[in-house]
């Protein structure tokens, strides 16, 4: 099959998917967004509104992706300049920067090489010593990840993470099953960029094979599990891995990088 014929299927959320499926339709490969990760507000924002109520009492907001950014910055009228930022990546940058967030007049950490965006690679950019006995705020998805806040509290801040939306598998409609269907009926090359998108994007195929309508009980899985992915960490690499997918490219973090990977197979 060639390049050409195959699919780039991109499982952002759907308000991050359009500007990298401009750019792979732009480089003469066709993009289909199928977001697997829903966005949606917490139940509760009243922690997050308290929390950004005070930001000049914090040494440091950490920001874990552009969801978080977009969630926080609804109840932020201007950033003050004195807080400093600490984000893991070039989409998140980019979100700072929708919200007037840029230049010289702020402090904004992030990882010092931009092949790898995560918590890791942020914490080596911090120094951590220089927030003992201070608060520090970490601006997250429900549910999210400890790694930054144990690193922080272990060197002595106060730490204090509040959840700003929710991550959720989509249901499995009958419109989400046909189009599963229809992408996984030759082989296509699919963009992750989430351990939990592809872990549930596996659970959806399971659910469909187990059902069997159009296809026999347990055919896709095995069309899923020949399926090419292209992913930005090695997290995510390791996850497609024990789920049994053999081929999987990993990029490094940006979407300069995603594509290189495209136009490089």
């Amino acid at each position: 099959m060639l390049q050409s014929d195959r699919v780039v299927v991109i499982t952002r959320p759907r308000a991050q998917a359009a500007a990298l499926a401009q750019a792979v339709d732009g480089s003469g490969r066709a993009a289909v967004i199928l977001p697997l990760l829903e966005i949606s507000p917490v139940a509760d924002a009243a922690p997050l509104r308290a929390a950004l109520a005070e930001l000049d009492r914090f040494a440091l907001v950490a920001f874990v992706s552009p969801n978080a950014i977009d969630a926080a910055f609804a109840y932020v009228d201007a950033w003050p300049p004195s807080v400093p930022l600490a984000i893991v990546g070039d989409g998140s940058r980019a979100a700072l920067a929708r919200h007037g967030v840029r230049g010289d007049a702020f402090t904004i950490f992030s990882p010092a090489d931009t092949a790898h965006s995560d918590s890791e690679h942020l914490l080596q950019s911090l120094d951590l010593a220089a927030f003992a006995g201070k608060r520090v705020l970490i601006v997250r998805g429900d549910g999210g990840r400890e790694l930054l806040a144990d690193a922080l509290r272990a060197a002595g801040a106060r730490v204090e993470a509040v959840a700003a939306y929710r991550r959720a598998t989509p249901v499995l409609t009958p419109e989400l099953a046909a189009r599963l269907r229809a992408l996984l009926a030759q082989p296509n090359d699919w963009i992750i960029t989430s351990s939990e998108a592809l872990r549930g994007l596996a659970g959806l195929v399971r659910s469909l094979d187990a059902d069997g309508a159009g296809d026999g009980a347990g055919a896709l899985m095995p069309r899923f599990l020949q399926q090419r992915l292209i992913v930005p960490h090695a997290r995510i690499a390791e996850t497609a891995r024990a789920l049994g997918l053999e081929h999987v490219l990993l990029t490094g973090s940006g979407d300069a990088r995603l594509l290189a990977a495209l136009q490089s197979q």
